[in-house]
C-alpha cells in the first residue's frame, strides 16, 4: 500500500492544478487573488518548521474551489511545499480519510520534512459546514420532481458565496489555522 507521503511526491504542485483546472478555475484564481492573509503570526510560526501539505481534491468540487487557493496563499507565504491528489484517480488514498464514512473533499494533510502524516483538515470549516447544513436543509425530499433543480439552485448560490464572500474565506483561514497550530508546538 502508497504512502501519504508517496502520493505528495507523485502529485502535482498546487500551481500547477490550479493553472491546469478545466472546472472552477476563473472562480478559484479569484478566491486566490482577492484572498488576504491575516498578519496574525501564522506565517512566521510555519516558516519555523519544516512541512508539506497535500491537498485530495477534484477540479469540479465547489469546496475546493474557494478552500485550495486560501491554503496555497498560506503556503506560498511560509515557503510550504503543496502539491495535490485527485481523489477519483486513486480512491485508496481518500478512503484512509473519509468524513462520516464520505469521500468528502478537499481534506489537507500536513506531513513532517520526513513525510510523516502530523495531522488533517478539511473538508469544511464549521461555520461553512453549518451553512452548507442550514441550505440542505431547505431542500424538498430526493423523491420530489423539483429535488434536482432546487439542489442545482442553491448549490450555485452557495458556490458564488465562496467566491465573493470574504467572510467564509476567514472560517476557512481560522480553522486551518486552529488544526495547524497544535502541530506547531
Amino acid at each position: 500500500m502508497k504512502t501519504e507521503q508517496a502520493y505528495f511526491e507523485e502529485g502535482k504542485s498546487i500551481q500547477a492544478y490550479m493553472n491546469e483546472m478545466s472546472s472552477l478555475k476563473e472562480e478559484s484564481f479569484a478566491v486566490y487573488e482577492q484572498f488576504q492573509l491575516p498578519t496574525d503570526g501564522l506565517v512566521e510560526k510555519l516558516e519555523q518548521h519544516r512541512l508539506h501539505f497535500l491537498t485530495i481534491t477534484e477540479d469540479w468540487c465547489g469546496d475546493a474551489m474557494m478552500i485550495n487557493p486560501i491554503i496555497r496563499k498560506l503556503a506560498e507565504a511560509a515557503n510550504i511545499e503543496m502539491r495535490v491528489a485527485l481523489r477519483d484517480a486513486d480512491t485508496d488514498l481518500i478512503d484512509r480519510h473519509l468524513t462520516n464514512g464520505g469521500r468528502a473533499i478537499p481534506i489537507i494533510l500536513l506531513f513532517n520534512n520526513q513525510g510523516h502524516l502530523l495531522g488533517k483538515w478539511g473538508p469544511r470549516a464549521p461555520e461553512v459546514q453549518q451553512i452548507v447544513d442550514e441550505l440542505r436543509a431547505t431542500l424538498p425530499p430526493k423523491e420530489d420532481p423539483s429535488f434536482p433543480e432546487k439542489q442545482k439552485e442553491i448549490f450555485g448560490s452557495l458556490r458564488k458565496r465562496y467566491v465573493e464572500d470574504p467572510t467564509l474565506w476567514s472560517y476557512v483561514y481560522d480553522s486551518f489555522r486552529e488544526t495547524v497550530l497544535p502541530i506547531l508546538k
